[in-house]
């Protein structure tokens, strides 16, 4: 499962994309996912949102993720 990252998501992690395919077992939904990531990496635990796309598409968190799935991590946003 291919996760890009995105603004500050990218900066937590130190990269643009996170594999994680690593054996059989991947977050079968956008709520696990977002559950690993704060495992992995407890600076998005101090973030005030993140969406999830899954395949260009906002995703909410009972949606499933396949293997093949393309997911982008997308923190929130500020602007002026």
């Amino acid at each position: 499962m291919k996760v890009l990252l995105f603004g500050i998501a990218k900066d937590i992690v130190g990269k643009p994309e996170l594999d994680i395919t690593g054996g059989n077992r991947f977050p079968g939904s956008v709520a696990e996912l977002k559950t690993f990531l704060v495992g992995a990496f407890p600076e998005f635990g101090k973030l005030s949102s993140l969406a999830i796309a899954v395949n260009s598409e906002y995703a909410a968190d009972d949606v499933s993720l396949g293997s093949g799935d393309e997911i982008a991590v997308i923190p929130p946003v500020s602007g002026g």
